[in-house]
């Protein structure tokens, strides 16, 4: 509570300030296309009129931003005009064409409003096209000036003089010294008269409430906006990275709020009552805006080393090396205040082109002077950690590039100070400056976008279960999903900070925009125009549609259709087809809010059609085949049914393909053209009925009436089988010394059926035991014993001799 009415007064201000800056800057009425057009053509007659006496760059960036503007609007005029033609077209169509020759003539009131509408779209038409050369003169215009900065600028950069340390330098400037400070003084003098014009009592109170405000917002609104934040995210925020990103953009942006917030209210306190002219009020912004560049150039540093809290800090830098770098950021940033400051005020009095040049050579010494002491810290660090044994941290490839690139340009800016190109050095220096200051932020927005999409689409997150809750998705697939998204918002981060670092010296930031929206404005394929607020909105269309179906589709199965006396099949194959119909229209709303004509789309089909003429014949056939399975339905979801290769059940009939599984519990992937074009057993369809039947052999010797009576009343007896199919026991086949009956009944569904089986055969044998009617009849062993063999007649005495 304390901290909210420490910055309540602030944001009440800050509140007052943004509504009075709105009612100051109230947009004038809506004009008509006429007064527009007129208005367009009169901003570029004046660009081109001021073009003659423009030199500066600075003049000359201004006139290329009216260009542009004019561009912009007229490209929005058109954009208005263009569903005016269409509206006209459509009544048009609908009154149809004028009565030909010698055809009966059309009622005088119909005739009247062909003509006022044919009028209509004449002047329509015509404004149209007028506006297309407007924004096409204004484009042309917008790039002849580009060429004039782009000689201006290789000119300086050419441009030498002789060296800081020659006595001639040091003349021109000593010679020019007194004319200089006489503008000065002159500019010090009207700055003197509108502060004792302020100092009056109408505006005195507020100028003394608005300088007390700015120095409270330069001492204190930096660390209440950092002390905010952190107790903000140490509440909201889950721990984990994001909560170092955040706080890292909160540091880089805080010292810029409260040196901008305290700029504002100066320069509003000094010109409360208008005292300020065009030339101070001028300046005053041109140096406001310096100083919050600055500032963040100071909350930039501190965030990235983050000294103080070792444990918050994004890079993989040491504590020594950061304890080493910790002064350079605010030295950096005075310097650019200063220096920064010393050339507006050159350029506002009109200084002499040797003030002009000494300035820019103190800019680009101090700059890189300053970058060549802290990037000689660092290598006197690494030198030093690895002569003691020590590993330093590892570097990114980016890195190392962006030092050696620091290096380079040291070395060149003071080679071109020393040498004469004070231009070249002084260009070298700003774009170093620049350069650092937009990896430096590309560097915590990645980190902060990067965080923030892990944490959002994390699966054991509250949002990331919400979202597999909603969608039915997969822990996975959320991975793959913060993977991707994070990929893509580097690549267009790493876009955005080419186009600015490629930007030419002087570029403002409007420039920069004009730069990043002609690289994202659009992109033509044929006559489809891709724009990225068409692709947000397609892609807005195409997720709002899609979780609409999703829900209609787990209302339809879990709410609606389970009520219907519907089978589970076929609810599922309605819930299937409006998936796929849903989909269908989602897809169309997304590409016509992509502003893709039917046109485009028989030419994306044409160029499709050949593709699927070769490669995507058996893709489509499944296609159907899926579609035509969910309408005829020869077979469901829950189905048993029997093809070639597989049996089993059907657990999913899907785009292209049908899920069986089998009695192992395994799946078989079937095609589903396989199931239209091949013979297909389906065990289940309709109200099938599932027959029990076995054989069971006997002796040839059995009661066969007996046996009969007794297996037909167990088949009888058994709750299972159904008596309106009646139950049958027929001898079968005498064979082998035994006869063969067959037992057959009918169950209600054919998955008992195996149950029921195996419950009878039990029963049966056991009724037959108990009847002492065997099975089988005991095999009877006879052993044959072979006669003995006859004896040998004996042997004779009297026939030896």
């Amino acid at each position: 509570m304390r901290l909210l009415s420490r910055l309540l007064p602030f944001l009440l201000l800050c509140l007052v300030l943004a509504a009075h800056a709105q009612d100051a800057a109230a947009p004038p009425p809506s004009a008509t296309p006429e007064q527009a057009l007129d208005q367009l053509q009169s901003q570029l007659d004046g660009v081109k009129a001021a073009l003659k006496g423009k030199s500066t760059d600075a003049e000359l960036g201004d006139l290329r931003n009216d260009a542009l503007a004019v561009q912009v609007q007229a490209d929005a005029l058109v954009a208005e005009l263009k569903p005016r033609m269409d509206s006209l077209d459509a009544r048009l169509a609908v009154l149809g064409p004028a009565p030909a020759a010698g055809a009966p003539p059309e009622a005088p009131e119909v005739a009247a409003q062909r003509r006022q509408l044919n009028k209509d779209k004449s002047n329509l038409d015509a404004q149209i096209k007028q506006a297309q050369l407007l924004g096409e003169e204004g484009l042309q215009l917008a790039s002849q000036v580009a060429a004039m900065r782009r000689d201006q600028f290789q000119a300086r950069l050419a441009s030498r003089t002789a060296t800081p340390f020659s006595r001639a330098f040091w003349v021109d400037p000593a010679r020019a010294l007194p004319a200089d400070i006489g503008r000065l003084r002159r500019l010090g003098g009207h700055f003197a008269d509108s502060w004792r014009d302020a100092w009056q009592p109408p505006g005195r109170l507020p100028l003394l409430a608005c300088l007390l405000l700015a120095v409270a917002a330069l001492l204190a609104v930096r660390r209440l906006l950092e002390r905010g934040l952190f107790a903000l995210i140490k509440r909201t925020l889950p721990e984990g990275h994001l909560r170092r990103s955040v706080l890292a953009i909160g540091v880089a942006l805080a010292g810029a709020v409260g040196v901008g917030l305290a700029g504002q209210l100066a320069y509003l306190g000094l010109d409360w009552t208008g005292t300020l002219g065009d030339e101070l009020g001028e300046l005053a912004h041109a140096a406001i805006r310096l100083v919050v560049f600055a500032a963040y150039v100071a909350g930039l540093g501190r965030a990235l080393l983050s000294v103080e809290h070792p444990s918050w800090r994004l890079p993989t830098l040491s504590n020594a090396a950061a304890e080493r770098m910790r002064p350079f950021p605010l030295l950096l940033a005075v310097a650019i205040a200063v220096l920064g400051l010393f050339e507006r005020v050159n350029t506002a009095i009109g200084a002499s082109l040797p003030a002009t040049v000494t300035t820019r050579g103190l800019v680009a010494l101090a700059i890189s002077g300053l970058f060549g002491a802290a990037l000689h810290r660092l290598t006197r660090l690494r030198r030093a950690m690895l002569a003691r044994g020590e590993e330093p941290p590892p570097r990114p490839l980016w890195v190392g590039l962006l030092f050696g690139a620091a290096v380079l340009g040291v070395v060149l800016s003071w080679l071109g100070v020393v040498t004469g190109f004070i231009a070249f050095g002084s260009f070298v220096a700003t774009q170093m400056l620049w350069i650092g200051v937009v990896a430096g932020t590309l560097y915590l927005l990645a980190q902060l976008l990067g965080d923030l999409l892990e944490t959002l689409l994390s699966p054991r997150g509250r949002s990331g279960q919400r979202l597999q809750a909603a969608f039915e998705l997969a822990p996975a697939t959320l991975e793959q999903a913060a993977t991707v998204l994070t990929g893509v918002v580097n690549v267009l981060l790493w876009l955005v900070a080419i186009v600015a670092v490629l930007a030419p010296y002087g570029a403002s930031p409007q420039d920069l925009l004009v730069r990043v929206t002609q690289l994202f404005g659009g992109l033509r394929l044929g006559e489809l125009t891709i724009r990225p607020g068409t692709l947000l909105g397609a892609l807005a269309v195409f997720v709002a549609g899609m979780f609409a179906v999703r829900g209609l589709k787990r209302w339809l199965g879990n709410q609606l259709l389970p009520k219907t006396e519907l089978d589970p099949g076929m609810q599922n194959s309605i819930v299937t087809l409006l998936g796929y119909a849903g989909g269908v229209l989602v897809f169309a709303l997304a590409l016509a809010a992509l502003n893709v004509s039917l046109q485009s789309i028989a030419w994306i089909a044409s160029a499709l059609s050949v593709g699927i003429g070769f490669g995507l014949q058996a893709i489509v056939q499944n296609f159907i085949s899926g579609l035509i399975l969910l309408a005829e339905r020869p077979v469901k979801v829950g189905d048993w049914i029997s093809i070639p290769g597989a049996e089993g059940d059907i657990r999913r009939i899907n785009v292209r393909a049908t899920e069986i599984q089998l009695a192992d519990r395994s799946t078989v992937i079937v095609p589903n053209s396989q199931l239209i074009t091949q013979n297909v057993r389906n065990v289940t369809l309709g109200r099938a009925q599932g027959r029990v039947q076995f054989r069971l052999p006997m002796p040839l010797d059995t009661d066969a009436d007996k046996a009969r009576q007794i297996m037909l009343d167990t088949l009888r007896a058994h709750p299972s089988l159904l008596e309106a199919a009646g139950c049958t026991v027929q001898l079968d086949s005498v064979d082998g010394g035994s006869m063969v009956f067959v037992l057959t009944g009918y169950v209600g569904n054919p998955r008992d059926a195996g149950n029921v089986k195996s419950d009878l055969l039990f029963k049966v044998l056991a009724r037959l035991r108990e009847a002492g009617l065997p099975l089988i009849r005991p095999q009877d062993m006879v052993l044959h014993r072979p006669p003995a063999p006859a004896a040998a007649p004996a042997p004779g005495g009297d026939g030896g001799s």
